[in-house]
Parts: C-alpha cells; structure tokens; sequence
C-alpha cells in the first residue's frame, strides 16, 4: 500500500468516526435548569435631585462699621459661638463709655435727691417746712431713681452694642458663602429686623437634604421612613444611606409630566456630600429579605403556557388538566396528603399549600402588591421533579428587574426550567 493510499484510507476512517459521533451526539436541550433559591428582592422608585442643606443661614451683625477681622473661609466647619468677623468697635466703645458715666451721675443725683427727702421728713415734722415742700423732696427723689433706671437700661444697651462689634457663629457648621469681606463697611440698623448687611452663609452638613421628583405613578407607594439610596458623580463607588421624610402634597409638571417632590435626609458625618451635587435616589419601596425567589425568564402567563409546554415536550391539554387538578382541590377544601395529579402520582406538597395572603414588606413599605411591584400572580413555572416535567402554578409577591419572590408552590428543593430563547410573556 502506497503512502498516498495509506493517508486516503485514514483520512476516510476519521471522517466516518466523526460521521457516526455526529449521529449519536444528544441534541442540545431548549432549556436550562435553574434552583429555586433564596435571595433579598428590592423594588425601587427612581428618581434625580440636587443636594441642598436642611437650613440654610445668613449671618448679619447688629453692629454697623468697618469689618476689621474675618478670621473665616468658605468651606471652614466652625462651632457655635466661635467668632466670625470683628466690627469696628469705635462707637460702640464711646457709647459705652458715655452710658458709664451717665449712670454715675444720675445714682450721684439719686443719693442727693434721698439725702434731701429725708431732712425734708425731719423738718416737717417740726413744721419748718410746709407740706408742698415735702411733696417736692419727694418728687425730686422718685425723679432721680427714675434716672438711675434709664442709665441703666441705656448702660445695657451700650454694653449689647459693644458686644455685637463680635459676630460669633449661631449653629456648628461649615461657612458656605462669604458676602461680606474684610474692609467692607456694614450698616446695620437696629429698628428694621430685615435690615443688615449680611456678612456670610452657613450651614450644618451633618445632615443634608434632597428633594427628588417622583413620577406620579410611583408616588403611591412612596412613605415616610423608606429606605433609601443615593449615589453621586463624585463618589461612582459609594452609596449613601437616606431616609424618606416626606411626599409633598403639591405636583410639579415638567414635560408634561406629572411628578411629586419627596423630601430625602441623608447622614453625612464626614461631609462628603456637598450643596449642589445632582444626585440619582433609590426609594426603596418594597423589600424582601431571604425571599424564596424564581427567575422571570422562568415565568408564564396562561396564554403562553400552551405553547412552553410544547417547546418542553409536554401535550397541553395534559399540563392544562394539571394546572386545573390543584385549583379543584381548593375550591373543595381538599389538598390533603391523599391529592393525586391526573396521571395518578401524588401532588408536589408545594403545590397542595394554600397561597398565603399579602405580606408587608420588611421595609414597612406595605405594598408588595402594588403594580410594577410583583402585584399580578397568575403565573406558572415549569419545574424538573425527579425526572418529570411538571407545571406549577406559584403565588408571586415582589419583583425587581431579574427575579420573582414566590409565596406558594415551589420550595428551595424545587428546580425551574427556563427556555434559552423564550417566547415573550
């Protein structure tokens, strides 16, 4: 046998080799298997906002003058009572001064004017002096303690004034804002409350505030105290923790879409968030820990079981009767160990369990069931039991983008098939 012969007839062998391998190779299957397993479900509302502090102060002097120290900068945290800006505190100073000197006198006048009430007294009793001359020594004795009361009041007030020359800061917070700079000359007058000129803003970050536009349709389901998740462009690895603090009761139109504020306060001890930031906020309005839970690729509405039931290999009207057989059971009060399907084996005892009621969530949202949030639960899944194909018709409570919570008929023993291209639900 020739070389050439020799590589023809191996060539040939391996081609019937792979030939037959082609022939008895298992056809790939329309399905993969998936357990059933416990997972945590969130359902969110999503929405956008701004960062903004919870209150926002604008600091003022009672004092007016020359701003000759300013010994803060924005961005500087600052405590109560810490001093942010000196006034020139020339006038203020000679006020006082002036106050001082007028209560000297008039407590001066004071002593004379009781001195004299009092030798008046002695006098007339001896009738030295008439009546009316009493009444003067006495008048001008309540004059003089009225005029030390004045100078008093005045001293207080000048004492206040000078005080003033020294803003301090009202709250613990960061400076924001500098309106006022060091050498600008202030006005301030007293009588008008309004009035002033304001020095700086400030505010405390400890805590901060978004107020996120929530489309109408989610609203509903949007309560105090809800969880939520916020992230920023400045922080893309790191979500923030807030909580709900309230719905607005007045919508706002954008586009000609309907939307309600939501108050949102987040903690933010260390001050990464800053007034300004455009936030994205997760409301977490439904929440399931450790739920029993189902792929929904895996799930079918009863128009389309007919059709999965053919893709898996199974007569529709046989799946139809099985589905059928549970819901009779029920409605007779059965479900007992005894149950069988049409084909005589015993029912799976999750399908034999009684579909609980709605649940709250473990968030306190209180609407699993609302729409977008797992609210529709006529759905079957096709589960692999033993060797068999069977259908489950299963309760279905929350639902996120990727997985369906299941409140009845499927254990975590349970596995579900789900077509590699499935027919749309």
């Amino acid at each position: 046998m020739t070389k050439a012969t020799r590589q023809l007839t191996v060539g040939l062998a391996a081609g019937a080799i792979a030939a037959a391998a082609c022939r008895h190779a298992a056809p790939a299957l329309p399905y993969r298997k998936v357990p059933v397993e416990r997972r945590d479900i969130v359902v969110t509302a999503t929405a956008s906002g701004v960062i903004q502090p919870i209150l926002t102060l604008s600091v003022k002097s009672k004092a007016s003058g020359e701003i000759l120290e300013e010994p803060v900068q924005t961005g500087d945290e600052v405590r109560k009572g810490q001093l942010l800006a000196r006034i020139d505190p020339r006038i203020p100073q000679n006020n006082l001064t002036q106050a001082q000197a007028n209560v000297a006198v008039a407590k001066a006048q004071l002593a004379n004017a009781t001195a004299q009430l009092k030798r008046s007294e002695a006098l007339l009793q001896t009738q030295s002096i008439t009546p009316a001359a009493y009444d003067s020594a006495q008048l001008a004795a309540a004059t003089a303690q009225a005029a030390v009361v004045t100078a008093t009041a005045t001293l207080q007030t000048a004492r206040d004034a000078m005080q003033d020359t020294h803003v301090q800061a009202p709250v613990t917070g960061t400076v924001l804002e500098l309106d006022a700079v060091l050498g600008t000359v202030i006005s301030s007058p007293t009588n008008d409350v309004g009035g002033g000129t304001v020095i700086l803003k400030m505010a405390n970050l400890d805590t901060v505030q978004v107020s996120a536009l929530v489309d109408e349709t989610d609203v509903g389901k949007v309560q105090p105290g809800l969880q939520v998740t916020i992230s920023v462009d400045a922080y893309p690895n790191r979500a923030f923790d807030g909580r709900v603090l309230k719905i607005e009761p007045q919508a706002q139109v954008s586009q000609n879409v309907t939307m309600f504020p939501v108050e949102v306060n987040i903690v933010n001890p260390e001050h990464l968030l800053k007034p300004g930031m455009n936030t994205e906020v997760e409301i977490h309005i439904g929440q399931r820990q450790g739920a029993l839970a189902v792929p929904n690729a895996a799930l079918r509405r009863a128009r389309d079981v007919a059709s999965a039931a053919s893709v898996f290999g199974l007569d529709p009207r046989t799946v139809a009767r099985q589905l059928a057989t549970p819901q009779r059971a029920d409605e007779r009060g059965g479900g007992g160990s005894g149950d069988t399907t049409t084909d005589g084996g015993k029912l799976h005892a999750a399908e034999r369990a009684p579909r609980p009621p709605p649940r709250e969530s473990d968030s306190g949202a209180g609407t699993p069931r609302a729409a977008g949030a797992g609210a529709d639960t006529s759905y079957v899944v096709f589960a692999l039991r033993g060797s068999k194909i069977v259908p489950v018709a299963i309760g279905a409570g929350l639902t996120d983008q990727d997985y369906m919570e299941v409140t009845a008929g499927l254990t975590d023993r349970d596995t579900v098939l789900v077509l590699t291209s499935a027919p749309p639900r």
